[in-house]
């Protein structure tokens, strides 16, 4: 060879390598896990960038908005001065974990919704990074050490992350703030995990204890987060016998703790106060739970259910806050036997690739090792226990992981078999389209989560025989001031169940706030009729005879109510309006202090406070309440009309105009406003602004007396005039 054609020969081969180091640098930057966890949190925030001010949904009101609980952190340092909050309470007792972020939110953030939800999307991205963590530790782990997939090992863990963030299933847990709780124990469920192996794997004895300590701490963690952790421990088991090796007792020894970890739901369930006879009967085999379902029932419906969350994490389409899901009564039930044998077929197949992995193929343990994941964690909630209700789409939050961990593997193992390389590209292609078809399946159904009518709309489209979606919708409509829609939905409702007390109750309200009282009285009375229990019937119905005049007989209701929930604080705010119709400002003031111990954070109740005061002739702690409303809720025009009244009986004008005017910023249609502002020019001698804010008092109310007097006299040239009775009111 001539020493021109070596020179050419030697440039190819430099050519060469430059091209194979290029490609492998490439390949270094597009599996660069720092670059993987970028893209995992961009693909989630453009999932839920749309739900971030969507309103409290449902139930949030009263476990989070409008809980005393949540409203005041010093419960959460001395939990017994709680007790007296009933069903908040042993809610509280049981999460603790997750019941301390929301009153830390609140702490923070009041009642706007946009804290709660960025902590959500937080704890929803953090989960979607501890999936990818722990499929990159999985394979570090002693068995996989002969793994086939060494190489794929991060776009495995990239696309179960990403999947897992960008589900549209997932929307539930994160967009619906109060199943942070869901959310929440995921963290907790898969921290305690992944510590675990890092401990496993840690070479050294200070590492190895202190992350061992660690995962149990985030056990204990997660159990007070919410009930389904009570699997935690043995999915460490699981995952310890699965994965790494050594002596059978030592393994069981290190795995005690957490066994011992399994104490602590049924303990804080139970109530460990209680003596031991009333403990073993509240475990013991009883045949219907408090939701009216036989266990049995439930259990063999879980069967279809089971399969329904398979199918919405494959094909997610038609997903329903409240799916009308009947039960199934016995096991002969075609649909029933079905979903029992592909379920399965489902587990046979995940002992199939255990045995597999054992003799031939060790990355198959991971597919087996997802399906068990999947049925462990779905457990409690799909189990013997009835829920109140038999199918949520929450419940597949935790075990979804293992779903999509375990089809990710297959997924890859399928292509490693294949040495054409356009098969893997048009795998890799496939997995993206995947990735952005959820993503969009997940903005989408954000949208709904935009406003309550849009989401229990929606729910009525798809189950239009549930009572409780058209009541829903129903009080949405209430929310937003659309009263004959929300009519038209409780009646709906009740001709699907007209034993439904709660819509029965839901409807007077309506009805008294269109001014039909009578109706209203009647409805609260049938509510009361199926329910003698339900305590805001009756409230409702002293509500209703308040608002006829009925004065005695809307106290002895409220009465009623308080001998029934002496903890129910609103209560007591409305037997203390009741006694101001009657001109009794000192019981009034009585009732008024005892709903503020049992809710210091009523800005309503301090607002009525105030307004009591004020009727004695107590200006300054009028305005001591009226301030203390204001920022509890600072968007109360009416409190800020209270509060210039207050002003305006002190001679201080300027003060009481201050208030006014913001009154009349947040809510310009208030005529008592008007007419107490044009009384405070009037006193200041501008008669013209007096005049405009008169003429403004009856553009809004034509039969506004007092509006039309001061006219007449300031028209007549009159300075002076005695007549200044100002306005304000309860709430």
């Amino acid at each position: 060879m001539g020493k021109k054609a070596k020179r050419k020969a030697e440039k190819r081969v430099e050519e060469g390598r430059a091209e194979i180091q290029k490609d492998i640098s490439k390949a270094s930057f597009i599996q660069n896990p720092i670059l993987h966890c970028i893209l995992i949190l961009i693909v989630g925030f453009i999932c839920y960038s749309n739900s971030f001010n969507a309103p409290f949904q449902w139930d949030e009101g009263f476990f989070i908005a409008d809980n005393p609980i949540v409203r005041d952190i010093s419960y959460f340092l001395d939990y017994n001065r709680a007790k007296n909050f009933g069903n908040q309470y042993n809610h509280f007792i049981g999460r603790y974990v997750g019941y301390l972020t929301f009153a830390l939110n609140y702490k923070i953030h009041g009642n706007s919704v946009t804290g709660y939800h960025v902590v959500n999307f937080l704890i929803h991205a953090i989960n979607a990074l501890l999936v990818y963590y722990l499929v990159l530790l999985t394979f570090r782990t002693p068995f996989l050490i002969k793994s086939l997939l060494k190489g794929q090992v991060q776009y495995i863990a990239l696309f179960s992350a990403l999947l897992f963030v960008s589900h549209p299933l997932q929307t539930e847990a994160v967009t619906y703030i109060f199943q942070r709780l869901a959310s929440l124990a995921a963290l907790f469920y898969t921290l305690s995990l992944i510590l675990y192996i890092r401990s496993r794997l840690s070479e050294g004895k200070a590492g190895q204890y202190s992350l061992f300590a660690l995962s149990l701490i985030a056990t204990v963690l997660a159990m007070k987060t919410k009930e389904n952790a009570f699997t935690l421990p043995f999915v460490i088991a699981l995952y310890e016998f699965f994965f790494f090796t050594g002596q059978v007792r030592a393994r069981i020894i290190r795995l005690m703790p957490f066994l011992l970890a399994l104490f602590i739901i049924p303990l804080t369930l139970i109530g460990i106060d209680k003596p031991v006879g009333e403990i073993i009967a509240s475990v013991g085999p009883a045949t219907v739970d408090s939701t009216g379902v036989s266990r049995w029932d439930y259990f063999i419906t879980q069967f279809r259910v089971v399969v329904t969350y398979i199918r919405l994490l494959f094909l997610p389409v038609n997903q329903n806050l409240d799916y009308v899901y009947p039960l199934s009564g016995s096991f002969s039930d075609m649909r029933v036997i079905a979903s029992f044998l592909l379920l399965l077929c489902l587990a046979g197949l995940a002992f199939y690739l255990y045995y597999r992995s054992r003799v031939k193929i060790p990355d198959l343990r991971i597919a087996a090792f997802g399906i068990f994941w999947f049925f462990i964690t779905l457990s409690v909630e799909s189990s013997i226990i009835p829920l109140q209700t038999t199918i949520d789409e929450y419940r597949v939050y935790l075990p979804s992981a293992g779903f999509f961990i375990s089809a990710i593997t297959g997924i890859f193992l399928f292509t490693l078999r294949s040495k054409n390389i356009n098969i893997r590209y048009l795998t890799m292609s496939i997995l993206v389209v995947m990735v952005l078809l959820t993503s969009y399946l997940s903005y989408a159904r954000n949208s709904l989560w935009a406003s309550k009518i849009t989401l229990w709309e929606d729910v009525v489209r798809k189950s239009p025989e549930s009572v409780r979606a058209r009541n829903n919708l129903g009080n949405s409509y209430m929310s937003q001031g659309v009263t004959d829609k929300a009519i038209e939905q409780y009646a709906a409702a009740l001709k699907l169940n007209p034993d439904f007390s709660v819509t029965h109750n839901n409807i007077c309200n309506a009805y008294m706030s269109k001014g039909l009282l009578d109706k209203a009285i009647e409805h609260c009375i049938i509510a009361l009729k199926i329910n003698p229990e339900q305590v805001e019937s009756q409230i409702n119905l002293g509500s209703a005879y308040k608002a006829k005049g009925l004065i005695d007989k809307a106290i002895e209701h409220y009465n009623i109510a308080i001998s029934m929930r002496p903890d129910f604080a609103g209560t007591y705010n409305n037997l203390g309006n009741a006694y101001m119709m009657k001109g009794m400002a000192d019981k009034a003031i009585e009732h008024y202090n005892t709903n503020l111990k049992l809710d210091p954070y009523s800005a309503k109740t301090h607002n009525n406070l105030g307004n009591a005061y004020a009727a004695k002739g107590h200006a300054d702690k009028a305005i001591e309440h009226y301030n203390i409303a204001l920022k509890l809720d600072p968007d109360s025009a009416k409190t800020h009309n209270n509060l210039g009244n207050a002003y305006l009986t002190k001679g201080l004008l300027d003060k009481a105009i201050e208030h006014y005017t913001i009154s009349l910023r947040m809510n310009p249609d208030l005529s008592e406003t008007h007419f107490n502002l044009g009384v405070s020019y009037f006193k200041m001698g501008l008669t013209d602004k007096a005049l405009e804010e008169f003429r403004a008092t009856l553009k809004q109310n034509p039969s506004f007396n007092g509006a039309k007097e001061y006219i007449n006299h300031i028209t007549r040239g009159n300075k002076k005039y005695s007549q200044s009775s100002l306005t304000g009111g309860n709430e």
